[in-house]
């Protein structure tokens, strides 16, 4: 079987990561952490896990002409995500995120997009050919038109929650969110869309419904959680690249599940996105639910 081909519209930052025992709360200043530095970006995150556990995938993006560019892109560059679409914008910078990881692994985050915010329609390529993944870390209207330019399976990461057309769920053939991404749409309007709808619930698993209906649950495997930083990024790509390779719902739902989890027990969103062997020898151990 070959691999699958996708394409990724999104996100490329470089991720500023300071690990501490616990999070602030508002006005409190928190001492002691430990800071690391990883490429990141939802888009970028996607894309190399897409290409980690086994499709070719190519990367539609811009950064800024700045020295955290070549930072953002170098873990994309070693494993052979295509960068041809990937565009240096003069003048601008590179999209920042600042993330403070707990202990337990829970983390808040706050985006400078930079460079994302000027990603633009007219730098899409006119056709985008085989499957495409999309967030919503950049314009709307980019991710609109990215959606209208593609010439098969169109996936949708609904997050960070915003206000999207109608039409462009209507083009989704698969919607992933969390719980807090559903609330804020509406489930009813979700499962209205007519294609696949993921909801990701966390330690408690995931559900996938068809035309509105459950159509499988999965539970994740038992692990140490170490950072959940990319955690729904692996997801979506696995999801995604299983459906892609014709896997059962509930097949793609389980082998989505046990990448995210993997994902989690490593530091840093890239750095931490599973291959494919690794999964499918944790499914093979047999240390997954449903």
């Amino acid at each position: 079987m070959s691999a699958p081909r996708i394409t990724v519209a999104g996100s490329v930052n470089l991720d500023l990561v300071a690990r501490c025992d616990h999070l602030p709360v508002a006005g409190e200043t928190v001492l002691g952490g430990v800071f690391a530095q990883h490429p990141g970006g939802k888009g970028a995150n996607q894309a190399l896990a897409a290409r980690r556990l086994g499709a070719e995938v190519e990367m539609l993006a811009c950064v800024g002409s700045d020295a955290n560019a070549e930072a953002a892109l170098s873990l994309l560059q070693a494993d052979g995500v295509g960068l041809a679409g990937c565009h240096s914008l003069t003048g601008a910078a590179t999209g920042v995120a600042l993330i403070a990881v707990s202990d337990g692994g829970e983390n808040q985050i706050v985006v400078a997009p930079g460079a994302n915010a000027a990603f633009t329609p007219e730098l899409l390529p006119d056709i985008i050919v085989g499957a495409l993944i999309a967030q919503l870390e950049v314009p709307i209207d980019t991710v609109c038109e990215a959606a209208s330019r593609c010439t098969g399976f169109v996936a949708l990461n609904l997050a960070p929650a915003a206000e999207v057309p109608g039409e462009l769920l209507q083009r989704a053939d698969l919607i992933v969110v969390n719980e807090g991404e559903a609330a804020f749409y509406g489930f009813d309007r979700l499962k209205a869309s007519g294609g696949l709808l993921a909801v990701t619930l966390g330690a408690a698993g995931a559900v996938l419904c068809r035309d509105g209906d459950e159509v499988a649950h999965a539970a994740p495997p038992r692990v140490k959680v170490v950072d959940t930083t990319g955690a729904g990024d692996t997801f979506v790509a696995a999801l995604t690249v299983a459906l892609l390779e014709g896997r059962t719902d509930a097949d793609a739902l389980t082998f989505a599940c046990a990448a995210s989890a993997l994902s989690v027990t490593r530091e840093g969103a890239q750095p931490s996105l599973p291959r494919r062997k690794d999964v499918d020898a944790l499914i093979a151990a047999g240390n997954t639910g449903a």
